[in-house]
């Protein structure tokens, strides 16, 4: 009815067999400028290319599918011929292009991104795709809006990322949350809390500590810094509206550490001190010779312990 109501005839669609017109400039979106040959030698009649996702030759013969965020460009073609046959005989015809959506640059990811891994700076780029007009606004335009946060579903490469398909790494909750930062050859740990066992709540993310160990055996107490240097990744719940202390820190350890930590929370009272923020030493995150897999933690026994805490006992 749109090209009727300006006196042209309807369209020829060209698909299947040419779905994209060649751009003569090289352009990757197939935009204008085109080949003569891309237009209606005769006057008048409008050709239709329907161009999948920029690829030339893609065509279907029955309702698509699995085709959702994939650019579409609905582009029409005609040659223009002057009404009066004395300006067609000095200027000839006109060659017209129609693309009946705007061009949005878009961010999207340069390869497979897998749910809840954070998105790096290399796995984005930005192109332009075809967005009708009022189309909600769920596509982003600049890699860094996007850098830092979490797939909550996979993402393909060459697909425009959308609001609706990542989430800030501190807001995807459950199955969707981020993975947490454990170093090849560590795994976490939870660690009960309070606010006299964990410094009144100062404990924080990314925050070192100290375990101190309280032993009583056969009449004697004694007192004993287990383990330095163990990075607190996350903490536990803690309402700051109601003030209620945290009751748990997530802490990275070796396997080995993880079952002589689980004997003192049972034979022991422990508690933390928070090393200075001038303290801290990461190191390089390579596994712990003593201890590199989690295969490689078999078990504590009283005498173990004895062994490597010396004065306990």
């Amino acid at each position: 009815t749109g090209l009727a109501s300006i006196g042209l005839p309807a369209s020829v669609l060209k698909n299947p067999g040419t779905t994209c017109p060649n751009p003569t400039d090289g352009n990757g979106l197939h935009n204008p400028p085109y080949a003569s040959a891309a237009y209606p030698p005769t006057a008048n009649q409008p050709w239709l290319y329907i161009c999948y996702n920029n690829t030339a030759g893609l065509d279907f013969s029955s309702p698509a599918t699995n085709q959702g965020q994939l650019d579409l460009n609905v582009i029409v073609l005609y040659t223009y011929g002057p009404l009066t046959p004395l300006v067609r005989s000095q200027f000839g015809v006109f060659q017209v292009a129609a693309n009946n959506s705007p061009q949005l640059t878009v961010v999207y990811a340069t390869k497979d991104l897998g749910p809840r891994v954070p998105i790096s700076a290399d796995g984005l780029a930005t192109k332009q795709i075809s967005v009708p007009t009022g189309y909600p606004k769920v596509y982003f335009t600049n890699v860094a809006d996007v850098q830092g946060m979490v797939p909550l579903v996979t993402i393909s490469s060459g697909q425009a990322i959308t609001s609706n398909d990542v989430s800030k790494a501190n807001q995807a909750l459950g199955s969707q949350s981020e993975f947490l930062q454990i170093p090849h050859g560590y795994v976490a740990m939870t660690i009960p809390t309070s606010e006299q066992v964990g410094v009144a709540d100062y404990i924080q993310p990314g925050d070192y500590i100290s375990v101190i160990a309280t032993v009583s055996s056969a009449g004697r107490v004694a007192t004993k810094t287990i383990f330095t240097q163990l990075h607190v990744i996350k903490v536990g719940t803690q309402s700051a509206t109601s003030g209620a202390s945290a009751t748990s820190l997530i802490i990275v350890v070796t396997q080995c550490q993880a079952e002589v930590i689980t004997w003192f929370q049972n034979n022991a009272s422990l508690k933390y001190t928070l090393e200075s923020y001038r303290d801290y030493a990461p190191g390089d995150q390579a596994p712990d010779p003593n201890c590199p897999t989690v295969g490689d933690a078999h078990g504590v026994t009283l005498q173990f312990i004895k062994t490597s805490f010396p004065g306990l006992f």
